[in-house]
């Protein structure tokens, strides 16, 4: 593939505006996850990045940590948000004021992005934006969100859920993981690629916050699934059957799919559907190739199984993401 520079990528939308919340107690890791994502300047682009602005809930914010955070308004900044960010929330017994929960609603309404990070699931929970949906949260929180709010279908294994413009990531850290997902959303995968390098971390990462929860023990020798994750990244245009891969890693069938499962948080074919979407994604960027070559390049039997695929991940067909996120001329 060839290597792109940063400014050569060219987004479609610019000066999106990301409001981020603070309050009395604000957990300041999730804080400033939000503010690295969508405030940091980004010198290695030539277009216009987020407007960032932080909007204070409270008249006075210590966060933890013991230090006091300067905001640039009130509530009322989430009326102007074209996304809320949702930092930790001080207390999963601690119900948001009815205007704060009313600003969410009213934005959700018009079409505004609302994402959460670890128990910041609680105020959009709190404001009945979850109800009947999907969602996720800190591993420690889950059971007591499902006791609070029996009408949400909370969603354990994985790092972060989309539905309906409402982002709910699980543990902390998660929150990177969601506002990556905001980035290639907005601006294509290569974008975020060039994010994630900045902040150290993997464009996408592989499985759910399970894998935290009992940390897997190498009970003998053989090759790691990381290994198998690889070989498998290399064979993506070939079909792969879950005997090679457990061939490959030294171990028997079933003991692969737990530990592949543990290791990622996914079972393996739902993980190569996702693998070959991805690579999909990198070829509409970055070449002219027609669908049809792209798809039988990244595995797909069939047309239908490829849109069918790319759809489910990325939310819009192949041709328009191709349209939207293609680096140079439209194809």
């Amino acid at each position: 593939m060839p290597d792109h520079r940063a400014a050569d990528i060219k987004p479609t939308d610019a000066l999106h505006h990301v409001v981020v919340l603070a309050y009395d107690g604000l957990c300041t890791f999730e804080f400033g996850i939000a503010l690295e994502a969508f405030a940091l300047p980004r010198p290695e682009f030539d277009f216009p990045w987020y407007r960032c602005s932080i909007a204070g809930i409270d008249p006075e914010i210590r966060a933890m940590g013991g230090f006091r955070v300067a905001t640039d308004a009130g509530i009322e900044l989430i009326d102007q948000a074209n996304t809320v960010i949702i930092p930790g929330w001080r207390g999963a017994d601690v119900m948001p004021d009815v205007a704060l929960c009313d600003a969410l609603r009213r934005a959700h309404a018009r079409g505004c992005r609302l994402v959460s990070i670890c128990s910041g699931v609680f105020v959009l929970a709190a404001s009945g934006l979850l109800a009947n949906g999907r969602a996720t949260t800190h591993w420690r929180y889950t059971d007591r969100l499902h006791a609070m709010y029996p009408d949400i279908e909370i969603v354990d294994d994985v790092l972060y859920v989309e539905n309906s413009q409402i982002i709910t990531s699980a543990g902390s850290s998660a929150g990177i993981d969601a506002c990556l997902h905001v980035i290639r959303s907005d601006h294509g995968a290569q974008v975020a690629n060039v994010v994630a390098r900045r902040l150290v971390m993997p464009p996408h990462r592989d499985g759910g916050q399970a894998q935290y929860v009992e940390a897997p023990v190498q009970e003998r020798p053989g090759k790691s699934i990381a290994a198998v994750l690889d070989w498998a990244r290399g064979k993506l245009a070939e079909p792969i059957e879950i005997g090679e891969m457990a061939n490959f890693s030294g171990l028997s069938e079933r003991t692969f799919l737990r530990r592949f499962r543990e290791g990622t948080g996914m079972a393996p074919l739902k993980w190569l559907r996702r693998e070959r979407v991805l690579r999909a994604m990198k070829l509409l960027e970055e070449t002219s190739l027609p669908l049809g070559d792209i798809a039988e390049q990244c595995g797909f039997q069939s047309m239908e199984t490829f849109r069918i695929a790319f759809r489910d991940i990325a939310h819009v067909p192949p041709a328009r993401y191709r349209n939207r996120f293609r680096i140079g001329q439209p194809a």
